[in-house]
């Protein structure tokens, strides 16, 4: 008896000890023991969240925030303008490009030192040229940031030092960068190892060299910004692009000095897992949905449907997708083509995903006197 009694606690033992190793394995499989504060990996191509470490808390971003500094310029300045500095600009504080009043540079020019150099002289001097203060820029900032949906963002400055109400969160930022790298010069200048710029009136030259570590370092890497102040801790947000995905990623409060590695560090496991543990599928929402659909007190019986078209998404190997169809049995006229009549909603592991719109193809007036009267007359011999 003792003998099975012993046989059977060490099969038990085992089977213990090999499910803690699978669970283990599984866990790993997420990013774990992130040294950041709060973290988010992001499909660039569709803004879904693929993880995220306290993504909506409102935290200091530190120099970040230069992302939509540089955005702003390109969208609402003119590169070849001259920018003068002023006495304000050219006594910011460090890391600073060392211009003294009355120092100009091509707006262009300027863009470069802001997102290679992470200079602060430099995003006050295109704050008050763009906008006339550094108070307006920011304000503009602000407002154009919360039309992009970045609905907990607030910018107080234009170079990320800190201050109370200068904040953002992981998610705001990474929409914040997927929109920034819809632009074209946005992107040509994020992935510059290194440039040279020219003071107009001195023809002082200053050689700018990329503080982006991670952009030579990670396959596919394409950006975007580094970032530190005392109260915000380092920061980064990265981006990696290859034939197949578009991945974003957010650290804020990646550890506090000395600990600079800490960043790259955390930018690479998130990467990774993005780039290991998912894959695209194509969904078709539109595939359970009929062609026509009855229609009651209309001058025609049937509607065509407009079907939502296919989507393709990152999906992790524990991921399920599966779609759940809202449609009448019949419509009742008036239609108008165009009008959503039903959807289809997709939920990813029985969270919803997405609403996708089913719409009317046809305009049905309904029936009326004139209607029957027409029908009437074509009754007639």
């Amino acid at each position: 008896m003792k003998r099975l009694l012993s046989i059977f606690l060490s099969i038990l033992i085992f089977f213990c000890s090999f499910s803690y190793h699978i669970i283990n394995l599984q866990a790993e499989e997420t990013p774990s023991g992130l040294y950041a504060k709060a973290a988010i990996l992001m499909d660039g191509n569709n803004q879904r969240i693929l993880f995220g470490k306290d993504e909506q808390t409102e935290l200091p971003m530190a120099s970040t925030t230069k992302i939509m500094t540089c955005l702003y310029a390109l969208e609402h300045g003119n590169l070849s303008d001259t920018v003068t500095f002023s006495i304000k600009a050219a006594s910011a504080p460090k890391v600073h490009l060392g211009a003294v009043e009355g120092d100009q540079f091509l707006l262009s020019d300027l863009l470069f030192a802001l997102m290679l150099e992470s200079y602060n002289d430099v995003a006050i001097a295109i704050a008050e040229h763009i906008s006339g203060s550094v108070e307006a820029f920011c304000e503009a900032m602000t407002e154009e940031a919360r039309a992009y949906g970045c609905y907990h963002t607030s910018f107080v400055t234009p170079n990320g030092l800190d201050s109370k109400n200068h904040y953002t969160t992981c998610y705001d930022l990474a929409i914040l960068t997927c929109r920034a790298l819809q632009n074209n010069d946005f992107r040509h200048i994020i992935t510059q190892t290194s440039c040279s710029i020219k003071e107009l009136t001195k023809g002082t030259s200053y050689s700018l060299t990329n503080k982006n570590a991670f952009l030579t370092s990670y396959p596919g890497a394409i950006g975007v910004k580094t970032g530190y102040t005392s109260g915000a801790g380092y920061c980064f947000v990265g981006a990696v692009e290859t034939e197949e995905r578009l991945l974003i990623s957010v650290v804020l409060g990646s550890g506090w000095y000395p600990n600079r590695t800490y960043k790259w560090k955390d930018t690479k496991k998130l990467m990774d897992y993005g780039m290991e543990q998912f894959e695209y599928q194509t969904i078709s929402p539109g595939e359970d949905i009929p062609a026509t659909i009855s229609v009651e007190k209309g001058q025609s019986k049937l509607c065509t449907l407009i079907h939502p078209e296919p989507v393709t998404l990152l999906l992790g190997k524990e991921e399920t997708a599966t779609l759940k169809t809202q449609l009448p049995s019949a419509l009742t006229a008036p239609i108008k083509k165009g009008d959503s009549v039903g959807k289809v909603s997709l939920y990813i592991n029985n969270s919803l995903y997405r609403e996708y719109p089913i719409q009317a193809n046809d305009d049905i007036p309904a029936v009326n006197y004139a209607y029957y009267f027409m029908k009437l007359l074509h009754k007639l011999p």
